[in-house]
């Protein structure tokens, strides 16, 4: 054997081990936002789950409050039936869509829920809806840190995918498709300055 034939070996061996290397990496920057996904997932059934027992309690005190109370439990199932599709697609572009626009109203039902409920001081110190509030509010911040985790994975993996050569081998392996960021529905609130006036 030559020592042209040994070199050509080593290049070809090299070459193999890079694009082994390059699948194993899109492999794991993939499964690493899934897994993402799976945490804001069980942070969302988490709060759709509490938000039914906020409306019971909610319905011995605003009983002509009924059109409310039904906007949330509407929005609640339309939200749990997004989280559902993104399940089944996880960075899928048209699930994540769904699921934004589904939290968006659910957010906002949530509010005018809220706004209720300040009109009713006996319901507003009913301990049961207290610890419910509290619960929510705490499972929204773990919702907001899950999201921020999850975007952080798509994006590495999208950069990743994007870059010179992975791209150039990325939609051989299967990964053609960007990942999608799952946007806030008040991601311009959230970037905005806040105002402080004296």
């Amino acid at each position: 054997m030559g020592t042209s034939a040994i070199v050509t070996l080593v290049i070809l061996a090299l070459v193999v081990f890079y694009v082994v290397g390059v699948y194993n990496k899109l492999v794991a920057l993939k499964n690493r936002f899934e897994n993402s996904f799976a945490q804001i997932e069980v942070q969302l059934k988490r709060r759709y789950d509490l938000i039914p027992n906020l409306v019971e309690t909610a319905k011995g005190y605003i009983k002509h409050e009924r059109e409310t109370l039904e906007a949330v439990i509407a929005a609640r199932n339309q939200a749990v039936a997004g989280l559902q599709a993104m399940s089944n697609q996880v960075g899928d572009a048209g699930s994540a869509a769904m699921l934004n626009q589904a939290e968006g109203m659910l957010s906002q039902a949530l509010g005018k829920l809220n706004v209720v409920v300040e009109a009713y001081p006996d319901l507003k110190a009913n301990q049961n809806m207290m610890q419910l509030s509290e619960e929510l509010t705490s499972t929204e911040n773990k919702v907001a840190f899950a999201r921020q985790a999850f975007n952080d994975a798509v994006t590495e993996y999208n950069s990743y995918k994007q870059s010179f050569p992975p791209v150039v081998l990325a939609g051989m392996f299967g990964h053609g498709k960007d990942a999608s960021l799952l946007e806030f529905a008040d991601s311009a609130e959230i970037q905005a300055a806040p105002k402080v006036a004296f």
